[in-house]
């Protein structure tokens, strides 16, 4: 009964008065999937770096926090598909998630047993254990979509999603800012951590009534089986799988220009949150706001993403979106006090939505429309080497040459892999 009220709800806030009735509650149930979603991402994923640097964490040991699902995933991601073609995909990513989400649950008790080191160190075990189930869940909810939204309505379904997960995002890193700055210190992180598990499991409850379509389904598992032939089990049949070829055709620069893209994203991203609490001396609540109005402005600038687009082409957007993100470390060295802070949020906002929205569609225009399995495959691994040497690197060269000096450093290197994007990619 909740849930149809909940579904009426979505139906004022999102008209579908053009969508089959048939489909209707598959697209309720990713909307609330996703908003849900955005509560654990605005609470406890948000706040998680910021909580280790509280606790004393060095730049390696928040590095490692990123690079625990990049090693994992590297490793398991072709498994993980190979065991989620062998499984109902719906309850397979169900139960993938409910397994990766009980570790939010356990990040709330860790101040009653560990001092602050001892906490760090087991948050970071506990990221290394969530990712092993965080990948097939990762693998099986792209087919679980496919098979849940007919094609002509998936560009509808995701755009709504990314809506959804913005306003929700923005609207739990408000509030969770104010828990933590009106509740002491570790009580107010507990809470957040509880608001993240909760929703947690609300957006596995939703996976949970999410139906794949009989033929969309059936469809889906004869695509697999003819993408992942049964040699694939061997070691020898697994390098055949991964197409070694692909390094010979012109794919390989798009490979190679989206590692640098990557590579620099991460090399910055671990320095952040200690350069907000040790360097800009920042409260929760403003890192909170900041957050929120990043994710506000990527919202303003996703409803005119299609025009840019349209205009420079998914390459040149992405190359002008790669080279504009070095805008953010940049400023963040320069940052004193916390309206430098928003300013820099706020403009931040702007340039990502650039390249977090055109990049992905530039790399799908490069894949041969028939030979999409094994090139997303290496951008996989393309992607989560570049996430486990930039979370390593980065917080060892800053600890190296400072902070801001790295900052600064990785500000560059930004800005060139984004003229590398233009001139190679």
């Amino acid at each position: 009964m909740q849930i149809v009220i909940i579904a009426r709800m979505f139906a004022k806030l999102f008209p579908q008065s053009d969508i089959p009735e048939k489909y209707r509650p598959n697209f309720y149930h990713l909307y609330l999937d996703i908003a849900w979603f955005g509560v654990l991402s605005g609470s406890a994923i948000n706040f998680l770096n910021v909580y280790a640097a509280r606790l004393g964490a060095t730049g390696l040991q928040i590095g490692l926090l990123a690079a625990m699902s990049g090693v994992v995933n590297l490793f398991l991601a072709i498994p993980a598909g190979r065991w989620i073609e062998r499984r109902h995909t719906g309850r397979a990513v169900f139960w993938s998630s409910i397994l990766f989400r009980l570790g939010y649950a356990l990040w709330i008790p860790l101040p009653w047993f560990f001092n602050e080191q001892g906490q760090i160190w087991a948050l970071i075990i506990l990221t290394f254990l969530m990712a092993i189930p965080l990948t097939p869940l990762g693998v099986g909810f792209n087919a679980l979509f496919a098979e849940a939204v007919p094609n002509e309505y998936r560009a509808h379904v995701a755009g709504y999603r990314n809506v959804t997960f913005a306003i929700a995002f923005m609207f739990t890193s408000l509030v969770s800012g104010y828990v933590l700055k009106d509740i002491s210190f570790p009580l107010g992180y507990q809470i957040i951590f509880l608001i993240g598990a909760i929703g947690a499991g609300m957006s596995s409850y939703h996976i949970y009534h999410i139906k794949p379509l009989e033929v969309d389904s059936q469809a889906a598992q004869r695509a697999l089986q003819v993408a992942a032939p049964k040699q694939s089990d061997s070691p020898r049949g697994l390098i055949s799988h991964l197409r070694l070829d692909i390094w010979s055709t012109p794919f390989k620069n798009v490979l190679l220009v989206l590692f640098g893209y990557h590579l620099t994203q991460y090399l910055a991203a671990p320095l952040f949150s200690i350069y907000y609490v040790r360097g800009m001396h920042l409260t929760d609540d403003a890192i909170g706001l900041g957050t929120a109005l990043f994710y506000f402005t990527v919202l303003i600038a996703s409803t005119q993403l299609r025009r840019v687009v349209h205009y420079f082409g998914h390459k040149t957007s992405t190359g002008i979106g790669v080279a504009g993100m070095a805008f953010y470390p940049l400023a963040i060295a320069l940052s004193h006090n916390a309206w430098h802070f928003y300013l820099t949020c706020f403009i931040g906002g702007f340039i990502f939505s650039v390249s977090n929205g055109s990049y992905a569609n530039y790399l799908l225009e490069r894949i041969p429309a028939n030979d999409r399995p094994s090139h997303l495959a290496w951008y996989n691994i393309i992607l989560n080497m570049a996430i486990l040497i930039g979370s390593l690197a980065g917080p060892f060269i800053a600890d190296q040459i400072g902070f801001v000096a790295a900052l600064l450093v990785f500000a560059s290197f930004r800005f060139l892999a984004g003229l590398i994007v233009l001139k190679w990619g």
